[in-house]
């Protein structure tokens, strides 16, 4: 098997230095838009994908996140992390095994979570998550693709937002082998600069979902990565939404004359030429 693909170690340079927004697409049309805007590496988004198919987020199967990964990887030709939630299991083996078929997609990385998805224990006790991490790890280094591990702590997003309790987990997480720590829904540029000098030197990755947040002010407290999660996928729905209310709800359809021209599209989906 190939070991550090053109990508991947693309993807781990990018680390390495500076301050990059890797963007969310939720299908091959976004990401293609969206590599064609310049950016250098993109990131699926769980409840994007999700939403694409009627479905709430973490509704999707595992063998329907491993295609989604293939189709979004093989759509551009920059880096892909994949969201991919859980790992679809919860004892440190099943995360193993499922973390190798994803290595194997074509992604050049991929982030594990700490939610349980069980409202009343939301968190995976510390030495459990440690484990899933740790079980990554070890299932990426045999795979040999080099694919970059991103360890994720959830306490904010499920209503467990102590800073100094997720510093404890994503430390953990650092020396149980994560290339890079992320916190989505940090509340203050504060918090954000306590996370990155605790797990300092490894990268960290930073939501940003609106707001006064800037990547100038990200990449000055020292992160390295800014991703958007489903806002984008968000954005458009937005769109969707005011269009198709006013039409059902008026009967009339000014909206749509704000929409992206027929042509603008075609172009940047048209294949060259022989």
């Amino acid at each position: 098997m190939e070991t550090f693909t053109a990508r991947t170690q693309a993807f781990h340079r990018l680390h390495a230095t500076g301050c990059f927004v890797m963007p969310n697409p939720w299908d091959e049309g976004s990401a293609r838009l969206l590599f064609q805007l310049g950016f250098p590496a993109l990131a699926t988004t769980s409840a994007g994908f999700a939403w694409s198919l009627g479905r709430p987020d973490n509704g999707v199967t595992l063998d329907e996140a491993l295609a989604h990964f293939r189709a979004i990887s093989a759509s551009v030709p920059v880096p892909v992390n994949a969201d991919f939630e859980g790992g679809f299991a919860v004892a440190p083996e099943g995360v193993a095994a499922n973390v190798a078929r994803a290595a194997v997609t074509g992604i050049a990385g991929l982030s594990i979570e700490d939610s349980t998805g069980v409202a009343s224990e939301p968190l995976f006790d510390v030495p459990l998550a440690v484990e899933r991490v740790r079980a990554a790890r070890r299932a990426i280094d045999e795979s040999g693709t080099g694919v970059l591990l991103t360890a994720r702590s959830e306490g904010f997003l499920v209503g467990r937002p102590d800073l100094d309790a997720t510093i404890r987990r994503l430390t953990a997480f650092a020396q149980a082998g994560a290339d890079c720590l992320y916190a989505p829904g940090l509340r203050s540029m504060a918090e954000i600069a306590a996370v990155v000098r605790a797990v300092s030197p490894r990268p960290v990755n930073v939501l940003a979902g609106g707001g006064s947040v800037t990547v100038a002010g990200l990449s000055e407290a020292g992160v390295r990565r800014v991703s958007v999660g489903g806002a984008l996928a968000r954005a458009a729905w937005s769109g969707f939404f005011d269009a198709a209310r006013e039409i059902a709800e008026k009967g009339t359809f000014t909206r749509l004359s704000a929409a992206v021209p027929f042509g603008t599209l075609n172009g940047a989906f048209a294949r060259p030429k022989d």
